[in-house]
């Protein structure tokens, strides 16, 4: 059984937490590390079965019982607690954005090199059932050699202008995962982004220097192209949908829904429309990531998805952000450490 330390209970934390206790049978929780030890973190604690619950992280990873750490904690900590934790000989499943700064990334992609420490980052996405039958088709040569990717991905509301402060801007918060499930998808790397975003939601996004609508065309190595829509505010609902074009076919992923019933009357056709929140479409994902690293973890396999991956979403995260403010492409090669 793998004990784990659970290092921040906001949102993040608490899904993961409530995600290992009902999900993940070869996991425990043995401690939490939230710096406000509310009432209501407390009875988390309790209900997850922690023995130990502590204000201090550093408390956790000294903790000689605990074989892994998930962090939870503000992005900005990722990369300082990852070194802490690597350092003290804890496997780590981190979750995304490791940095916003590639010179960081690399220094922990080298540290957990060095380690032999497993290392996993949190793009879920690649464990949503959808989208893994999506890539599992593109992998069975179901379409042929890949020629177009295509991702629409919209949140059903904007976040607040104090998230986007310290966000890193749409292109390394939101359409990260886009770019991530691009290279999932087409098994191909990026050689070229073309960016473009406008403030059409919430003008406060703009004015803290940020855009909350979107578009990126991608060129990927052998000439296949990709292409990303994002907002932040689709009014029906959490839409996330996505489609691979190939020399011998297509294959696509619609919404998931509440219920697939469908009510055709005299005033019309009406059926459910898509989850309102990421967490609601997401939930199983987040369940089965952790549960492909304990299996990592318990297996010494590799994790399937590593601070290398991470790396290379945010380069094109970068790149798209400079497109889109230059108005112009930009090769990857532009975007180094």
């Amino acid at each position: 059984m793998l004990q784990l330390g659970i290092i921040g209970a906001g949102r993040m934390g608490r899904v993961h937490i409530q995600g290992i206790v009902s999900g993940v049978p070869g996991a425990r929780i043995r401690a939490i590390a939230a710096p406000h030890l509310r009432p209501e973190i407390q009875r988390l604690a309790q209900e997850a079965g922690a023995q130990v619950l502590t204000q201090d992280y550093r408390e956790v990873l000294r903790d000689p019982q605990i074989d892994a750490v998930l962090i939870c904690s503000p992005s900005d900590t990722h990369a300082a607690i990852s070194l802490e934790a690597l350092a003290a000989g804890k496997h780590v499943f981190c979750e995304k954005p490791v940095d916003l700064s590639l010179v960081k990334i690399q220094t922990v992609i080298d540290a957990a090199s060095r380690s032999g420490l497993k290392y996993q980052v949190g793009f879920n996405r690649r464990f949503d059932h959808n989208f893994q039958a999506l890539h599992q088709a593109v992998q069975d040569g179901k379409v042929g050699s890949v020629q177009m990717v295509k991702i629409c991905s919209r949140d059903s509301e904007p976040p607040t202008a104090k998230f986007v402060r310290s966000s890193g801007g749409l292109f390394l918060d939101m359409t990260v995962h886009d770019l991530d499930m691009v290279r999932f998808l087409s098994g191909c790397e990026v050689e070229e982004v073309y960016a473009a975003g406008s403030v059409l939601v919430d003008p406060a996004i703009g004015r803290e220097g940020d855009v909350d609508t979107a578009a990126a065309v991608l060129r990927l190595r052998g000439g296949a192209l990709a292409v990303i829509d994002n907002s932040r505010r689709a009014v029906y609902g959490y839409d996330q949908r996505a489609e691979v074009f190939g020399s011998l076919g297509c294959v696509s992923i619609g919404n998931d829904a509440p219920s697939t019933a469908v009510l055709a009357t005299a005033d019309g056709i009406r059926r459910q429309g898509p989850p309102w929140f990421f967490l609601e479409r997401y939930l199983p994902a987040f369940q089965e990531e952790i549960r492909q690293f304990v299996r990592a973890v318990e297996d010494d396999s590799p994790v399937p998805v590593g601070g290398e991956d991470a790396l290379r979403a945010t380069v094109l995260a970068i790149a798209c952000t400079r497109s889109a403010r230059e108005h112009r492409p930009v090769r990857l090669e532009e975007v180094s450490l």
